[in-house]
């Protein structure tokens, strides 16, 4: 299969197949006698994995990891979790630091005023971080 394929089959751009193959996420292809790279199913069933995983906000060493572990059939799977778990925990501080933004956001919207903008609340509340109700 060639990188233009492995592109359309996942939806994975060609630069970021070649990024990845750098990075060795995924096996370094084989070329034909036309230099062009020629990836198996398992590669493109590990692109998709990468895809997804990246997907899921998976960083590049959480991935590298995630195939490591898949490489030790006889590994614990206890890693795996621990790793999805911390993930989520990231995932977790980060919604609630962006449902502090958006409770501060709309606190600063729903003031109202009218007049010259040396007078508008919502320049004087981002000119001054303690105006903010909470912090975020």
């Amino acid at each position: 299969m060639s990188i233009g394929q492995m592109s359309k089959a996942t939806g994975v751009k060609v630069p970021t197949i070649r990024y990845y193959e750098q990075q060795r996420l995924i096996t370094a292809a084989c070329r034909s006698e036309g230099n062009q790279r020629q990836y198996s199913e398992q590669e493109l069933q590990r692109l998709r994995f990468v895809k997804h995983a990246r997907d899921l906000g998976f960083s590049l060493d959480d991935v590298r990891e995630l195939i490591s572990l898949d490489h030790q059939p006889h590994a614990s799977c206890k890693n795996a979790h621990s790793i999805a778990a911390q993930h989520l925990a990231s995932v977790r501080s980060r919604l609630a630091r962006l449902k502090r933004l958006e409770d501060e956001l709309e606190r600063i919207v729903s003031l109202t005023d009218s007049g010259a903008s040396d007078q508008c609340s919502v320049i004087k509340a981002l000119a001054d971080h303690s105006q903010c109700e909470s912090e975020h």
